[in-house]
């Protein structure tokens, strides 16, 4: 947030707990006139009662009486309008705090989503170039056309992704779930990386023939989200390790990595979207704070559970717990 932002907020800031703490001292003002008001009617009351008045006693109990309900009426209204400024005021500011954070995080994903679409285009051009304007030889041409699909992949998995957050958002996205083979599908996807990555090492330890109920799109991009995470925040010569086991009626898919790791009080973050540890300035790995977002709701379009804990002894360790699809 630059500097006429957080001068701004501050103003903001200090204006609306000025004109709060102005509304509640005038209530108080209000109640305390209306009570010495109530008090001076009642003495003047009291002073015309003539004391030789046979229901002198009744009519002295009634004026005070009388003031009693109007002192509890003005306690009880004030009591009403006071618990309305607060509740409202509390209500406000979170709202306020939270649309501000929010601009804040959706500023960081432009500034994320620019870099990120710029670099794949950028690379992708160069290689092109390169090779259309040089004589490359086999094995060089091979690596540059590597890279560029990488690239291109990278670039189609921001875009989808993005268009997925939009659609489940405003909830235009329909989901088509039937009985998927998740262990093929998980070797599919861990094949595709080790073509993308084949300097990386990307271990599996996947059962076989394990069913359950839902969308091979979601659940491709679920994969695709969780191992790209992994490989982000880890070290070229770490291990990324995929398993895939059933215990009883459960599915538990894990993607284990050897990385920097969470902190505590950022693990239940993560999942929020657009939320990045960090500054997009300063921040090294790339990435738009969508993912992990869009890992959480697919797991929760399929009825199953995301979290993350960490991994000995460095790391993290994303596990997703499914509902097992019983086969006749």
């Amino acid at each position: 947030m630059n500097t006429n932002k957080k001068r701004r907020l501050v103003l903001i800031t200090f204006v609306y707990w000025f004109l709060l703490l102005y509304i509640m001292a005038a209530l108080v003002f209000w109640f305390i006139s209306l009570n010495s008001q109530n008090n001076k009617i009642m003495e003047l009351k009291l002073g015309e009662v003539a004391k030789n008045d046979p229901l002198y006693q009744q009519k002295i109990d009634e004026i005070h009486d009388e003031q009693r309900r109007k002192s509890a009426q003005y306690i009880g209204e004030g009591a009403t309008f006071f618990l309305l400024i607060v509740v409202g005021a509390v209500f406000v500011y979170r709202a306020t705090r939270r649309q501000i954070k929010l601009s804040q995080q959706q500023e960081n994903f432009m500034m994320a989503v620019t870099h990120e679409l710029k670099t794949p285009i950028a690379v992708t051009q160069l290689n092109l170039e390169t090779m259309l304007r040089r004589q490359l030889e086999d094995e060089t041409r091979d690596k540059l056309i590597r890279h560029t699909l990488q690239e291109a992949e990278r670039l189609n998995q921001l875009s989808s992704n993005i268009l997925l957050a939009a659609q489940l958002d405003g909830g235009k996205y329909n989901t088509f779930k039937q009985e998927i083979d998740l262990s093929e599908l998980t070797m599919e996807v861990l094949k595709a990386y080790s073509n993308r990555y084949p300097l990386r090492h990307i271990t599996s330890l996947v059962e076989p023939e394990i069913y359950i109920n839902g969308e091979s799109l979601l659940l491709k991009m679920l994969l695709n989200n969780l191992v790209e995470n992994a490989l982000k925040y880890s070290p070229k010569d770490k291990q990324v390790r995929v398993e895939l086991n059933r215990e009883k009626d459960l599915v538990e898919l894990k993607v284990v990595d050897e990385g920097i790791g969470i902190a505590a009080d950022e693990k239940a973050k993560v999942f929020t979207k657009f939320y990045r540890v960090g500054n997009e300035n300063t921040r090294k790995a790339h990435g738009t704070g969508l993912g992990l977002y869009l890992s959480k709701k697919i797991a929760q379009a399929h009825k199953a559970h995301i979290g993350v804990k960490d991994n000995q002894p460095q790391g993290s360790i994303f596990t997703v717990t499914f509902k097992a699809d019983e086969r006749k």
